[in-house]
């Protein structure tokens, strides 16, 4: 059963990442945040990502990656939570295969 506090966590997570993404992007592609994973004891949460059009998805991946502790000092600063995790980002494969077969419907 899920965890009202673990959803609580996630949501927040989703939000601020999407703040920081707004903010820091430099806006040569589109970089959606698709959903949170966060393990059971909040030591770490994988961010997964949407991002168009798919051939700046190498550079936008290295973005994500590069700005994991500004990100995490972000999410220091603008949320009150007890333990900060650290953070992973990865490129959303569920959206990507549903995009594909919805362009082929």
């Amino acid at each position: 059963m899920e965890l009202p506090k673990q959803e609580r966590l996630r949501t927040e997570i989703r939000r601020l990442a999407n703040e920081f993404l707004i903010r820091e992007s430099n806006r040569l592609s589109i970089i959606t945040v698709t959903g949170v994973d966060v393990d059971r004891e909040a030591e770490r949460a994988i961010i997964s990502v949407s991002i168009l059009p798919e051939g700046k998805e190498e550079a936008a991946i290295d973005f994500l990656k590069r700005s994991r502790s500004d990100f995490r000092d972000y999410v220091k600063e603008k949320a009150r939570l007890s333990r900060i995790p650290f953070f992973d980002f990865e490129i959303d494969r569920g959206e990507k295969n549903r995009q594909k077969i919805e362009g082929i419907i």
